[in-house]
C-alpha cells in the first residue's frame, strides 16, 4: 500500500554550516514490499517525497518499465541509502527527484512544493535553490580553483562575491582543504576533488542532497575518509540527502536503506 504524499511540508530553509540540525531519521519508503522502522520520527519535516513514479522507456518494439510506482519520503536531518543492481533504476530515480528528469506519472514534492508540473524554469530555479548533486565523477570546473568551484553556484544565485566566498571558505575548510582553496582540480588529489564537489553540492544551503555513487571512483582508505565527511557534513547541516551506491558496507552505516526491487522501493530493517 503506497503512502499518500505530504502536500502542506513546510518551506524550510537549510541551516548554515555550523548550525545544528536535528538528526532525523526513518521516514517512509513505501511500494508493494515496503517497511518501516518503529522508531520513525515523523516530527522532523519531509524534504524530499516521491509518491507513485511511473517511468517507462521504449527499446525497439520492447517497453522496458523502470519505475513501478515508487514512493518514498525523506526527511530534514538524514541520510538514505538507496541500492539495487545496475540496471535498476537508481539514477533514473535521482534525476527524476532532482527535476533533471520527467515521470510518465506520479508526483515529486521538494521543500514542500509540489514539483509536479513545473515548467523548465520553474525547475532550474527549484534545483538552484532547493537541491544539491554530487557524482561519481567530480564535475569540477578545470579552468577554476577550489575557491571559485564552490563560489559559483552561489554567484547564479545572487549571493554577493564576499558572502560567496566566506561560505565556500568555511565549507572547504570543514573539510580540511583550507591550505587548497586556490588549487586547480588538476592539482588536487581525488579525495580532494570529491570534497570540493561535496562542497560545492552545499553551496547553496540546499534543503536536499542526491548524491550518485560519490565515492565510487575512489580508493577504499579515500573512499572511507570522504564518506566520514561527507555523512558528518549533512547531519551537521541537517539537509536529507539521498545516496546512490553500490558499497553496502556504507549503506549500512547511513540513517536507512531503500532497495529498488522489480521497480519498486524497498525499504531494510536491517540496512541490508
Amino acid at each position: 500500500m503506497t503512502q499518500a504524499p505530504v502536500i502542506d511540508a513546510p518551506h524550510h530553509q537549510a541551516p548554515a554550516l555550523h548550525a545544528s540540525g536535528p538528526h532525523a531519521s526513518s521516514p517512509h519508503a513505501s511500494g508493494p514490499h515496503a517497511s518501516s522502522h518503529g522508531d520513525t520520527n515523523l516530527s522532523a519535516p519531509p524534504v524530499l517525497v516521491l509518491h507513485d513514479l511511473r517511468r517507462a522507456f521504449r527499446q525497439g518494439e520492447r517497453t522496458l518499465h523502470v519505475l513501478n510506482g515508487v514512493s518514498a519520503t525523506v526527511r530534514r536531518g538524514e541520510a538514505v541509502a538507496l541500492v539495487g543492481p545496475s540496471g535498476s533504476g537508481k539514477s533514473t530515480l535521482l534525476h527524476i527527484a532532482g527535476l533533471l528528469e520527467t515521470a510518465d506519472s506520479g508526483r515529486v514534492l521538494v521543500n514542500g512544493r509540489d514539483c509536479t508540473g513545473f515548467t523548465d524554469r520553474e525547475r532550474t530555479a527549484a534545483r538552484r535553490q532547493d537541491i544539491g548533486f554530487v557524482y561519481q565523477f567530480h564535475q569540477l570546473l578545470a579552468e577554476f580553483s577550489a575557491l571559485e568551484n564552490v563560489v559559483i553556484p552561489q554567484l547564479i544565485l545572487g549571493r554577493s562575491r564576499a558572502v560567496a566566498e566566506a561560505r565556500a571558505k568555511d565549507l572547504l575548510s570543514a573539510v580540511g582543504l583550507g591550505a587548497r582553496f586556490h588549487h586547480r582540480p588538476a592539482e588536487l588529489s581525488g579525495g580532494e576533488q570529491q570534497r570540493t564537489a561535496i562542497c560545492r553540492a552545499l553551496a547553496n544551503n540546499p534543503a536536499l542532497i542526491l548524491a550518485d555513487e560519490p565515492t565510487g571512483n575512489l580508493d577504499p582508505e579515500t573512499s572511507e575518509l570522504v564518506f566520514r565527511e561527507l555523512i558528518s557534513l549533512f547531519h551537521e547541516t541537517g539537509v536529507a540527502a539521498l545516496i546512490a551506491t553500490h558499497n553496502l558496507e556504507l549503506a549500512g552505516r547511513m540513517d536507512r536503506v531503500l532497495k529498488m526491487d522489480r521497480g519498486v522501493l524497498v525499504e531494510s530493517r536491517t540496512k541490508v
